[in-house]
């Protein structure tokens, strides 16, 4: 059984003018979902309304988590940007799938390649790294 914790811990670095990539290391459940939330809605709020949400650290996710991705998409869109994911675990690409989310975002196997999908004008980053500055 997995060990869930009540810990997260989000990164936000701004490669781009429009864009930004965050970080989340940890679980992402009923308890820490809301962190996620704040610190993305805090980005689209300035003026970044390209969101790349890198996961390649997530421990756990749950269908809290799957709903949050959900609300992230419709807040990025409503920005007039978007959200895509990278760096997917494969226990949560399954969840991703299965659900039908896979359907609604780009789903891409680094930062880079999602960086490389923006819109026209953004530069390219690097790949699945834990090295990102808090915003």
């Amino acid at each position: 059984m997995t060990d869930v914790t009540d810990t997260l811990h989000v990164t936000v670095r701004h490669p781009g003018a429009r864009v930004s990539v965050v970080s989340v290391t940890g679980d992402v459940d009923l308890h820490t979902a809301s962190t996620l939330r704040a610190h993305a809605l805090l980005v689209l709020k300035q003026d970044r309304p390209h969101l790349i949400l890198d996961l390649a650290q997530v421990d756990f996710f749950d269908s809290t988590g799957l709903s949050t991705l959900i609300g992230l998409l419709h807040a990025a869109q409503q920005a007039g940007g978007s959200l895509s994911l990278a760096c997917v675990p494969d226990r949560l690409m399954r969840m991703i799938t299965m659900t039908g989310i896979s359907q609604l975002l780009p789903i891409h196997a680094t930062v880079a390649d999602s960086l490389a999908d923006q819109p026209p004008g953004e530069p390219e980053g690097n790949a699945c790294t834990g090295t990102d500055t808090s915003a």
